[in-house]
């Protein structure tokens, strides 16, 4: 054993997977371990895990998560968090709190800026001030303004989980993982129930950091191409405060059940009066399976999960779904991420009399499979998709570091070998010994960890149209019980505090606080923007573009169809169109035998569109794409499959279509509640351009709307449904509005670029014909009402209607608009769990957005006040100098070679040259305070001309609405 900087190395390693060496360290004064990954990634990556297994479901796991980040000993600045998002060319930076662990990871390319993040996180989780504001702002408190007035609960995370319980697949997920562990830390809320979070005290609040924020139950990560050793002076400077602790964060195992248990819990759904629909069950089966040990087991766990439900064609998936008691699938199979694994599957959209029926067919369908064996093409479908996601290693907008953050704790976190689920090539090479010996062998599992397994519950959500009313009376009722019992003293009290408060959250940080973060300076920055190589090839009719970046041996191809060429009537199909090619099948093969096809022979392939505006110009863009990837040996698969499926997809199956538009309509309904703002930010944006509302209709309310129609139409009119299918393929698919997009290194290119000439040319070529849209006018004002119990609040207007003129300063503006004004009258004042500014710079539309708000006029009222602010607020060069950097940060958002290519290829159909991107990065560098108070005078035009789209209870909005009915309502769920 070696001492550097106070750590001990226990374990020294290289992992060829992913071309890294790991350390593994304690550090002997404090008892703190350190996984520390080096290798050549620039996005390093940070990140603290404490073991934090709840006791109850009042949450003060999750506030404690909110909490630290709330000023500390050395940065004694109310939102040090606020502060870093500001001004930090961060490519990560967020906590979350998960069933038994709190996370705070971070990310960047800059090593200063790196250092900056890590210092402010440290000092925030070891000595956060934590007082009991912090509580009440980020918790829960009492809030009265005058003893008139009724006592009503705030808090930030009070309604963040008021807005997770009125999503039922959360509720689903939530009392399925509760169920299985009855009598461990599992069965609590780690996030806090609404209805429990006001028990948490102060006392315990404090206790709960006391216990849990010590550095002998941390587990530190570092990943990336920073100095090793610096890694361990940082860390040292915090830890060597700490003496070794004695912490019982373990969590136990739950004893396995001696029989499956039953659960029905209810669900809020708006009156069936209210949109004539009505609403269904969700019913999902739940197994509680062995510790993640033997890397082995779990990677045949994952082999099997796979192929039993992660694609359409997988057996157990397609049970379900061919049976149709329901509209989709939950559950998703296998999860890792508590000490004892789980495997989850159930419907959605289940008719009453159905509901006992789901669990039948699952066990039916499972004993079936146990007996018969999974088809030998799908295993192999299962075993090449999960070793090409192994090997590619893209994890999106998201630092690899994080991924492997997150692998590691899956045993890490209960005190094993944190490298077991990042070495993957051992496990899967034994998992393809042990099929090629034992073909029967996921068959063996599915007998011992599923059909054999009593540790399993069955938990049912049924609609109640009448829950939210009774969980709001039963939350008035529990209010008047406790103001009953206060006396005239302690009613004052509580309005002591509520102003106290405010005057706290309305109070801004001094210089001398503020000056005391770290944070880079101009000169840190790059001053010319980052340019990704394109060639323009032609090849027999469409355009190629071609990106030479190191992709590691895969190749990227992206196949673009131009939507233009399409007739306004059949822009709603659009949004199936991917599946319709995809998931329909062939002349030659069914969906089944496709999936699986695709599964073997690539790294996959899916749909995706992309519509915009094209700034001073009359015209749009509107764009289909295909987009697939595979290892070199596999192109030729790749590209006979995109053929296939373009030239011989089968679109006469009503059945099977039938399916498809019922997924898709279950999974934009169930998307709703957790993404509210960007569902009222798509439709607010739909008000203005015409590039938005045909957005809308793709993947918006519109195309919500248009797949309940649908629904009902494939049983009123097949043929007539299969001609519109038949007309959107013939309308897209032209080889003469067609483009190429290909990601790979110059060597492999040419090999690939031989292969492409058979697609191209089997393809059809005929005129192109543009097509004139015309969107629908939409009203001024919309409210929009689904069952749930917070809103979400959204107002914009299209400023270059106003007279607004392009300047890179509006990203700083709505940097600064976010992480000041907003962030404190909406969340911190207001108790909403977010709230943004955006502007589109093709479209100049500008939009003001909430989440999971309690309110609804106040924020509306912050919205219009912020033109005032704008003009009056002083800002000093330190506060702009950080909101700069902000923007150069989000503007050099670090991305994986394949995601280049495609924002490259973005660049080019849009029409953005380097040149004026350099332009508008020099006006970004360069933005003064008189931009500031420039722009105000737009966002003072907002405010008298801006539309506005409000999402809540219909309660909330008919309440809103009275008496000047001035918002058109319209139930949506």
């Amino acid at each position: 054993m070696t001492l550097d900087h106070g750590f001990e190395l226990l374990r020294d390693e290289q992992i060829d997977e992913i071309n890294t060496r790991a350390r593994i360290w304690r550090h002997k004064k404090s008892g703190a371990e350190l996984l520390s990954l080096e290798n050549d990634d620039e996005n390093k990556v940070f990140g603290i895990t404490f073991r934090t297994p709840p006791e109850d479901s009042t949450g003060v796991a999750h506030i404690m998560e909110h909490s630290v980040l709330g000023g500390s000993r050395k940065y004694r600045v109310k939102e040090p968090f606020v502060e870093l998002v500001k001004g930090s060319l961060k490519t990560f930076l967020n906590a979350f709190t998960a069933a038994d662990k709190t996370i705070y990871p971070v990310a960047s390319t800059n090593l200063q800026d790196f250092y900056n993040l890590i210092d402010v996180y440290l000092d925030a989780v070891f000595f956060p001030l934590i007082t009991q504001h912090h509580l009440d702002q980020e918790g829960w408190h009492y809030e009265l303004d005058s003893v008139e007035n009724p006592l009503t609960y705030k808090g930030v995370v009070f309604n963040e989980m008021k807005g997770a319980f009125s999503s039922p697949d959360s509720v689903l997920y939530r009392y399925s993982f509760h169920s299985l562990f009855p009598d461990n830390a599992y069965s609590y809320e780690s996030g806090g129930d609404p209805e429990a979070i006001p028990d948490l005290t102060y006392e315990q609040f404090r206790d709960f950091h006391k216990t849990f924020y010590h550095p002998s139950n941390s587990l530190i990560f570092m990943y990336g191409d920073d100095d090793p050793q610096e890694r361990l002076r940082l860390l040292d400077v915090y830890l060597t405060e700490f003496d070794l602790q004695d912490v019982d964060a373990e969590v136990q195992l739950q004893a396995p059940f001696e029989r499956a248990e039953r659960l029905v819990i209810p669900y809020s759904v708006e009156a069936e009066s209210d949109n004539g629909r009505t609403p269904k069950a969700l019913v999902q089966m739940n197994w509680a399976l062995p510790e993640f040990e033997d890397a082995t087991l779990i990677m045949a766990l994952s082999v099997l999960s796979y192929a039993l439900v992660s694609t359409q064609a997988s057996p157990l998936h397609k049970a379900l779904i061919d049976s149709g008691l329901g509209e989709a699938l939950t559950g998703g199979g296998l999860s890792t991420s508590s000490r004892q694994l789980t495997f989850a599957v159930g419907l959605k959209g289940v008719a009453e009399e159905n509901v006992d029926r789901v669990e039948t067919l699952i066990l039916e369908t499972l004993n079936q499979l146990a007996n018969d064996g999974i088809e030998q093409e799908m295993v192999e479908a299962a075993l090449n998709t999960i070793e090409f996601s192994l090997r590619e290693n893209n994890t999106g907008p998201y630092p690899r570091g994080l991924s492997l953050l997150l692998s590691a704790l899956n045993t890490w976190s209960y005190g094993r070998d944190p490298l077991i689920p990042i070495r993957y090539e051992e496990p899967l090479a034994e998992v393809k010994e042990i099929l090629e010996k034992d073909p029967t062998y996921l068959q063996t599992l599915i007998k011992d960890y599923l059909l054999n397994n009593l540790h399993r519950s069955t938990v049912i959500l049924e609609p109640n149209p009448g829950l939210a009313q009774e969980m709001e009376d039963k939350e008035k009722a529990r209010l008047a019980a406790v103001r009953a019992e206060m006396t005239e003293e302690i009613l004052q009290e509580v309005i002591t505090n509520t102003k106290e408060l405010r005057h706290l959250q309305e109070t801004p940080d001094s210089p001398d606080a503020l000056a005391t973060l770290p944070i880079l300076t101009l000169d840190d920055l790059d001053k010319e923007v980052k340019t990704i190589p394109i060639e323009t090839i032609s090849m027999e009719g469409p355009k190629v573009l071609y990106h030479d970046l190191f992709t590691n041996g895969i190749a990227y191809l992206d196949i673009g169809f131009d939507l233009r060429t399409l007739p306004q009537d059949l822009l709603p199909f659009v949004g199936l169109f991917g599946s319709l090619l995809l998931s329909m099948g062939t002349e030659s093969e069914d969906y089944v035998k496709l999936s699986q096809r695709i599964g073997r022979k690539t790294g996959g392939i899916g749909s995706s569109t992309f519509t915009s505006a094209v700034k001073a110009q009359e015209t749009d863009v509107a764009w289909f794409f295909l987009r697939g990837k595979a290892t070199m040996d596999q192109t030729s698969d790749l590209l006979d499959i995109l053929q296939d499926v373009l030239l011989t997809a089968n679109l006469d199956n009503p059945e099977r279509f039938k399916q498809i538009v019922l997924r898709a309509k279950a999974g934009s309904e169930s998307s709703l509640v957790p993404a509210g703002h960007a569902v009222i930010n798509s439709r607010l944006r739909s008000h203005f351009s015409r590039t938005n509302w045909v957005s809308e209709q793709i993947d918006g309310l519109g195309q919500l709307f248009f797949l309940r129609w649908l629904e009902e139409e494939i049983n009123k009119d097949w043929p007539g449904v299969l001609q519109k299918l038949e007309a959107t393929r013939r309308h897209i698919i032209n080889r003469e509005s067609m483009i190429l997009n290909i990601t790979l290194d110059s060597d492999n290119w040419q090999m690939l670029q031989s292969q492409l000439g058979e697609l191209l040319n089997s393809l059809p070529g005929k005129r192109v014909d543009y097509q004139v849209w015309t969107p629908e006018i939409l009203p001024i004002n919309e409210g929009l009402t689904i069952p749930a119990q917070v809103n979400y609040v959204g107002k914009g207007a299209n400023l270059y209607d106003l007279g607004y003129e392009l300047h890179g300063s509006v990203n700083v503006i709505t940097n600064f608009l976010r992480a000041t004004w907003l962030w404190e009258k909406v969340r911190v004042q207001g108790g909403a769990y977010g709230a943004f500014s955006s502007f589109n710079k093709e479209t100049g539309i500008f939009t003001y957005l909430s989440y999971r708000d309690p309110n609804l006029f106040s924020t509306l009222e912050a919205y219009d006040r912020t033109a005032s602010f704008l003009r009056s607020v002083n800002i000093d060069n330190d506060e702009l100098t950080k909101n700069i950097i902000g923007a150069i940060g989000s503007l050099d958002a670090y991305q994986l070679p394949d995601a280049k290519g495609f924002t490259s290829m973005v660049r080019y159909l849009v029409g953005m040259t380097d040149q004026e991107r350099q332009q508008f990065r020099d006006e970004v560098l360069n933005t003064s305070i008189l931009d500031f108070r420039a722009f105000a005078d737009y966002l003072e035009m907002v405010s008298q001309k801006g539309h506005v789209v409000v999402m809540g209870s219909s309660d909330t909005i008919a309440k809103a609405n009275d008496p000047n009915a001035w918002l058109e309502i319209l139930s949506i769920l």
